[in-house]
């Protein structure tokens, strides 16, 4: 029985799914980057939070999977990075669509968020701005 909020792995969702849907609390789904957002657009609207793993600062896979989340399946709720996330890595979290950000233990909350406003303007258009900056003047 899960009480509370709570986030459980995409292998947790769909073994007790029925059990989860019916608990007290706020519910999220965690993804790892072998576990495509597809996995769960039919459940979208039954998460408060979508968590997306980190393992590596090397493996991007969970910017895409932001943007597609996004996107192509029009997810309003939190979209949280989690794992080894970087303060220089906020900013562009941030243009994919993440909303919320796990701050590894032992870093200054005040200075990792920062990194949120690291740069004024973009070029591109991204989840954060739909309009490119030559459209914007």
């Amino acid at each position: 029985m899960f009480l509370g909020d709570v986030i459980v792995p995409l292998d947790i969702w769909q073994a007790d799914r029925d059990s989860l849907q019916n608990k007290n609390g706020k519910l999220g789904v965690q993804l790892e980057p072998d576990q495509h957002p597809s996995e769960i657009a039919d459940d979208l609207e039954k998460f408060d939070v979508v968590a997306i793993n980190f393992p590596s600062f090397m493996d991007g896979r969970g910017y895409s999977y932001a943007k597609i989340l996004r996107d192509q399946y029009g997810y309003k709720g939190e979209i949280r990075a989690v794992g080894d996330i970087m303060r220089d890595q906020l900013f562009y979290l941030q243009r994919c669509g993440f909303n919320a950000f796990e701050i590894k233990n032992g870093k200054n909350i005040e200075e990792e968020i920062k990194g949120l406003d690291d740069f004024s303007e973009t070029y591109q258009v991204s989840a954060d701005q739909k309009v490119p900056l030559y459209r914007r003047r």
